[in-house]
Formats: structure tokens, sequence, C-alpha cells
């Protein structure tokens, strides 16, 4: 994650959120709660780590019990996601890693469960709603996460090797980079922290 000021630079000033510099971080940073709140409940998932480029903005998250990290050097966010895959394999070279983006406020813990069963132990993907990015990756077991996320990811990783999954996860399928992710992962029902912020019903993950 970038500092959460200056993530998301489509969503400042969008309909419903708080305005203002402060406000908009605030809004990022509860993207990210209601999603990490979603994986850790997500059956199958046994650590949760955040590789952030500034930790210190970051200590919201420290108490969902997830891990924050600091990224190592300035080779952007697949250089970030690898360093985190590295660190998460520390103890157990042979596990099944995956990278989840962390705007992804309407995620339904089960939904992400699905997607990694489905992967069975494959590389694989899960593209958003547009069929064009990319909100989950999964490593087979022991083998290389490969992140290639930027313009056209979910094409990227296809022609990687990485099978796409086809279950339906509407809200895994759902991130929010603009005021229309907004709105439409609102429909589906935003968690907790993001509601708080935008005032729509809380939906138990």
């Amino acid at each position: 994650m970038k500092p959460p000021h200056a993530g998301k630079s489509r969503l400042r000033g969008a309909a419903g959120t708080p305005p203002g510099a402060d406000g908009h971080a605030e809004l990022v940073l509860a993207l990210a709660v209601d999603t990490l709140t979603a994986a850790i409940g997500a059956a199958g998932v046994r650590r949760v780590l955040v590789v952030g480029s500034e930790p210190a903005t970051l200590t919201e998250l420290n108490g969902l019990g997830v891990e924050v990290v600091v990224e190592q050097g300035a080779g952007g966010l697949n250089a970030a996601l690898s360093h985190g895959a590295a660190l998460l394999r520390g103890d157990d070279p042979d596990s099944v890693v995956a990278a989840l983006q962390a705007d992804l406020p309407a995620l339904r813990s089960v939904e992400l469960a699905e997607a990694l069963a489905e992967a069975d132990e494959r590389r694989a993907f899960v593209a958003d709603r547009h069929g064009t990015g990319t909100t989950l990756l999964v490593s087979a077991p022991g083998g290389p996460l490969g992140p290639l996320f930027g313009t056209d990811s979910a094409r990227s990783h296809l022609e990687s090797g990485a099978v796409a999954l086809t279950l339906a996860a509407a809200t895994l399928r759902s991130d929010v980079d603009t005021p229309d992710d907004l709105v439409h992962a609102r429909a589906l029902g935003l968690g907790c922290r993001t509601t708080e912020l935008v005032g729509t019903p809380c939906c138990v993950t």
C-alpha cells in the first residue's frame, strides 16, 4: 500500500465520501480495513501481511491481526508483492501464497475461500469485474507468485501461464478505483469500516 493520502487519487471528492485530504486518507484506510477483515476471516488463510511504502501511515491496520512490513527499494507494486511472498514463505517454502488487492471493501470471506479452493494448487488469478485488472493472484505450492499487476494485468497473468478462475465471486471482483466502482461496491454491501464513512448498510463478511 501507498501512504493513504497518496493512494486512490481517482476517488478524491467522490459523492458521499469525506471531504479534504484527511477524509480521503481515511477512506483509503477504510477500504483496506474491510478488505483485510474479510481476508483474515477466510477459511484456509493462515497469515496476512501488508507491504507498505510507509508503514508508519498504516498503524490503524496493526490491530486487525495482520503484519505490516516495509517494501524493499523502489521497485513498485510487483516488487513489493514479491517481497511479501518471500517473507510469507520464510518458514514454509512449499506453501501457497497469494496477492490480494487492498481495495475490496465489499469482499466476503466465503468468496475468497472459494477462490483459493478453486485454484486447487495451481497458479491462478481472479480478474476484476471489467475483465482487465486482477484482484487476486495465487501461487502453486512452492511455485513463484510472478505478479504482473499494472495495465491489463489479467491478460498479462493469463499469458504468463496463470489459470483464470471462473467463479462468480462478485465481491472479490469488485475493486474500487473510481467513483463508479464505489457505487457498485455499495450495491453489493460494504464492510463496516467503509460504511462508517459513506453511510450505507453494513454487511457482515
